[in-house]
């Protein structure tokens, strides 16, 4: 019997070896022309851009802002379809890397971006006293910082958080995405010159009450009351010259641990809940 000859697997063979599987197609990267076209407002004094889900959330249900485009990819704008709608507004639908060009790389912006107006800021005269608590912060200027702060003064129904004109982040962006939507429930009271923003404070009543770290009363043996105005210095160089002497009392928060101070928002956090017992 005539043994077959063993199969060649030249150019010209059709017969694919057993152990070859076939290759996907290599994928076509997207080009500029195959994404859609979206065009952002320019930066400007007139425009607060808003990133992250909490803080768009926050910010289209309080209304407290004129809303002008939202930018969101699809499932985003699905989560928050409600939202949107209520406001009167269209989303556009975009890749997620859009956003990304748009806000910078490390912008955590999970799908969505608002173009807004920025909140309009009050005088010290129209703080409506309800808790009778307010933050006045003596150039803050890591919006982490800030945000935080925020997020915490929403959560305790602070009145209104005070802040200077100059050494300050903008109300927006990373400070409006830390604040988790606090920011749209905190009165912004903006000044030029804070030693005379705290005299007028002190003129309406209000104890200032300065948070330093090296204060000669301990927080809690304190004689507080309230309206109380609690005022907290900048990262590092804590409360100005100016700013120590405009204050009734100057207090330290005593810890038992290791560790004797806290970063500015963390020692926030724990006066304003020192404070609840006032």
């Amino acid at each position: 019997m005539t043994r077959k000859s063993a199969k060649t697997f030249g150019p010209k063979s059709r017969t694919r070896p057993p152990s070859w599987k076939a290759r996907p197609e290599p994928m076509t990267p997207q080009t500029p022309s195959d994404i859609p076209s979206v065009t952002f407002r320019r930066q400007s004094a007139e425009l607060a851009v808003i990133y992250g889900f909490h803080a768009v959330r926050e910010a289209l249900r309080v209304k407290r802002r004129k809303l002008l485009d939202v930018y969101a990819t699809k499932a985003a704008a699905e989560k928050l379809a409600a939202e949107i709608a209520a406001v009167g507004l269209s989303p556009h639908i975009v890749d997620a890397e859009i956003l990304s060009r748009r806000l910078g790389a490390n912008a955590v912006h999970q799908g969505i971006m608002l173009e807004a107006h920025p909140i309009e800021p009050i005088d010290i005269s129209e703080i409506d006293s309800q808790s009778g608590l307010v933050l006045v912060l003596d150039q803050i200027t890591d919006p982490h910082n800030v945000g935080a702060i925020l997020r915490t003064a929403a959560a305790f129904g602070v009145d209104a958080l005070i802040t200077t004109e100059r050494h300050a982040p903008e109300m927006a962006g990373v400070v409006a995405k830390a604040a988790s939507g606090g920011l749209e429930h905190v009165a912004i009271v903006t000044v030029v010159n804070l030693a005379r923003a705290l005299d007028e404070l002190g003129k309406q009543g209000y104890l200032r009450v300065g948070l330093d770290s090296e204060g000669p009363t301990d927080f809690t043996k304190a004689p507080l009351t309230r309206p109380l105005a609690l005022v907290l210095g900048g990262e590092g160089k804590g409360l100005r010259r100016l700013t120590r002497e405009k204050c009734d009392i100057l207090v330290r928060l005593d810890m038992p641990g290791a560790i004797k101070s806290l970063n500015v928002s963390n020692a926030c956090a724990v006066a304003l809940t020192l404070a609840q017992r006032i």
